[in-house]
């Protein structure tokens, strides 16, 4: 049986999904991002039980198909980005449409009808806060930040950076308070 599930966007969250559905004593087949596959079928009981515990957790089920194509959607961004290996000439259209198999303007327009952003917009956000993140760590220059990210050069992602802020990368740097935010409630 497999059941999709909002919210999870990393390493820890896989885990902490595996630990709830060990708690409940229900065996696991296997553990993505954004889905869980049960070795047999869950009673309507356990899956309330599961269903309340992920949400303890931060995280939901997903119940209709569109909910689960937007999380595919996100959790293939929030990789993506976190690879750090985006050329200057990508493009989530061609990216996404491939990976999914679907044509890219249903992608958009399911995925803006349900999340009031658009695709290349939850895109942008996601890759300002993993410049956060970088900046922070101070492993890479700007000019590094910019190559590794897909930027065309350091401009354009400090102008994209500032519209998204209202800070220069610079200025956000030198911030006693660093405003990040969860990926998952981008």
């Amino acid at each position: 049986m497999k059941i999709f599930i909002k919210n999870m966007v990393c390493g820890r969250c896989i885990s902490a999904v595996e630990s709830i559905f060990n708690d409940a004593n229900i065996p696991l087949q296997s553990v993505n991002l954004g889905e869980v596959e049960t070795v047999s079928e869950i009673s309507e009981q356990g899956l309330q039980a599961v269903e309340k515990l992920l949400e303890e957790t931060g995280f939901e089920r997903i119940k209709d198909s569109a909910h689960r194509l937007i999380e595919k959607i996100k959790n293939l961004i929030i990789v993506k980005v976190g690879e750090l290996d985006i050329d200057e000439n990508f493009l989530l259209s061609e990216f996404l449409s491939n990976e999914l198999h679907k044509d890219y303007s249903s992608l958009s327009k399911t995925f803006s009808q349900n999340e009031n952003i658009t695709l290349e917009q939850f895109f942008i956000l996601q890759k300002i806060e993993k410049v956060k993140e970088l900046l922070l760590y101070d492993e890479f220059t700007l000019t590094e930040i910019a190559g590794k990210l897909g930027y065309k050069s350091v401009q354009h992602l400090s102008s994209q950076f500032r519209g998204s802020t209202g800070f220069t990368p610079t200025e956000f740097k030198k911030m006693k308070v660093h405003n990040r935010k969860p990926l998952d409630s981008l």
